[in-house]
């Protein structure tokens, strides 16, 4: 059976160079990883940590993780190693394919926690800054499948099936004849399109995530966790290799159930843990340019609040004002500090106004105006201001105006005002 359209299989995953192998599946791998380190890197600096901590991490973490995936599925597949058939120094070829990704979480992570410990940063943090980045590795490692023409799900017939050769269709328990049931069909369900397309799409959720609602402290890699664990439980449903089964269920779907409780369970008692995450902030403060408020923003971006509070001294240090240097005592010893009342205030200014005005003894408009600004005027003392009975007030600030300006140093200018008066 073989529909009209379908998915066809590469003709070949190795290339030579010279004696030396390129092999497509360990090119995807290498892809991921890089991948993996560089988006890390992003949200890494994000959070307010040091460019290259993520690097440093995944020296340790990447061997850690590649012996844990091929440990994990050496053990649940040792049938084809150790068997009666089986060749232990298969156990050793990575290359032909066979990575658990739940050994390579569990053994990557012991890993990531020696290299955290290296670098005094948090493991926690690192997890949350590395979570989508593992995601991403593995929706393109899955296409190591894809050029091994492994891991194909039941048949299937539509226009997004998947081709398989003769020679990688199922095969009995001797590993040689091929199954009747599938000798005859050519076209599978192309589960490592499933399960990298579902890999793309949980670590756009644990993106988005983990900026709407902060999830910080290990939840956003718990999310990573269990949004995979709920793909790869019914993608696993499709698989038609040959796995373990315990209840009539295979064991990566057992194994699936087991971590997705965990994953859930520790967001749920991990919900109120807001507080600060140590991403080495003593090395980013010594970096000069700013790094501070760099990290700074990112700690309260990330609801870290650890760095946050690094900002806020720096607010009172712009006291502004001054004034106690820049105050009125540089001005006022001269200007007669003693004399505060009101009604020394007026005359200040009355010896200043008069001197144009005595060069001009015959103008009678001043005289009108002069109430209004408390002035004595020079023409004619007795006029208006006699009849509305301030005849008394204009002398007194005549001889406060002469006391004042003879204090000043204008005692020549004084007494000509008074004799004019």
């Amino acid at each position: 059976m073989q529909p009209l359209a379908y998915i066809p299989s590469p003709s070949q995953g190795v290339w030579h160079l010279g004696p030396v192998p390129i092999r497509a599946y360990a090119i995807m791998i290498i892809i991921g990883i890089v991948v993996a380190v560089w988006l890390g890197e992003r949200r890494w600096a994000a959070k307010g940590g040091q460019p290259g901590t993520v690097i440093d991490v995944a020296v340790w973490a990447v061997p850690f993780g590649l012996v844990g995936g091929r440990l994990y599925h050496v053990l649940t597949d040792y049938q084809r190693y150790f068997g009666a058939d089986g060749d232990p120094m298969r156990a050793l070829q990575i290359w032909e394919g066979g990575l658990g990704i739940w050994g390579a979480v569990a053994l990557g992570g012991v890993g990531a926690a020696i290299g955290c410990r290296t670098r005094g940063v948090s493991p926690f943090a690192m997890a949350d800054a590395v979570a989508p980045g593992i995601a991403l590795a593995q929706a393109i490692g899955r296409w190591g499948n894809y050029w091994n023409q492994e891991l194909y799900g039941r048949p299937l017939d539509a226009f997004w099936a998947l081709e398989i050769d003769q020679d990688n269709r199922p095969r009995l328990a001797d590993g040689i004849t091929l199954d009747p049931e599938y000798a005859d069909i050519a076209t599978y369900h192309p589960t490592f399109l499933y399960e990298s397309l579902w890999c793309l799409g949980v670590a756009v959720l644990v993106i988005w995530a983990g900026r709407r609602f902060k999830l910080t402290h290990g939840r956003a890699f718990a999310l990573y966790v269990a949004g995979y664990t709920v793909g790869r439980f019914w993608i696993e449903s499709l698989r038609i290799d040959d796995a373990h089964e315990i209840l009539g269920m295979r064991l990566n779907n057992w194994t699936s159930i087991a971590v997705f409780l965990a994953a859930v369970a520790y967001m749920y008692f991990a919900r109120n843990r807001t507080g600060p995450e140590n991403v080495g902030a003593e090395l980013a403060g010594d970096v000069p340019g700013g790094a501070p408020e760099k990290r700074a923003d990112g700690a309260s971006a990330t609801a870290e609040g650890g760095d946050g509070g690094a900002a806020e001294p720096e607010k009172p240090a712009e006291p502004v004002d001054d004034a106690p240097e820049d105050d009125a005592p540089k001005d006022s010893p001269e200007d007669d500090a003693p004399k505060d009342e009101a009604k020394d205030d007026a005359p200040k200014d009355a010896p200043k106004d008069e001197a144009p005005r005595d060069d001009r003894p015959e103008d009678a408009a001043p005289a009108a105006d002069g109430p209004e600004d408390g002035e004595p005027e020079d023409g004619k003392p007795g006029d208006g201001k006699a009849e509305n009975g301030k005849a008394e007030d204009v002398e007194a600030a005549e001889g406060a105006a002469a006391d004042e300006a003879a204090a000043d140093g204008e005692t020549e200018d004084a007494r000509s005002v008074k004799d004019g008066k």
